[in-house]
């Protein structure tokens, strides 16, 4: 499965979340009507762009050659993972869940389709994002 299909899968199975075209050769995800994941390529490159929290996105960036601050996005609040050797299946699933949970942590409770602590307990595997 390529990149981008891997990404777009994990971001279905998330509850409530959907995807749909957002430009060209745009597809985002969503929850709630908030945006947790943008995905397209740009010069051959499959690029998923993902919320993440601040001192985090650093790091990340930091940390990894795959991981740079967002493509045409808010570089504080967004993240850009490429298809790159450092960026395995179980990473790309964890930051992707990781946006999800910072998306759906600043809805309302009403809105909340899951409580972001106790999703994010359940859904942690015992390796660590950063």
């Amino acid at each position: 499965m390529d990149f981008i299909a891997l990404a777009k899968q994990i971001a279905q199975e998330l509850p409530a979340a959907e995807i749909y075209p957002f430009a060209d050769r745009w597809d985002a995800a969503r929850v709630c009507g908030k945006w947790f994941a943008l995905f397209t390529e740009h010069q051959g490159n499959a690029i998923i762009n993902l919320k993440a929290d601040p001192a985090d996105a650093k790091l990340l960036c930091e940390t990894y050659e795959g991981i740079t601050p967002g493509y045409h996005m808010n570089k504080k609040h967004w993240i850009s993972v490429y298809a790159h050797m450092d960026v395995d299946d179980q990473l790309l699933r964890e930051l992707i869940i990781d946006s999800y949970l910072n998306v759906v942590a600043s809805l309302p409770k009403a809105m909340q389709p899951v409580h972001p602590e106790h999703f994010a307990r359940e859904s942690s595997s015992p390796q660590s994002v950063l």
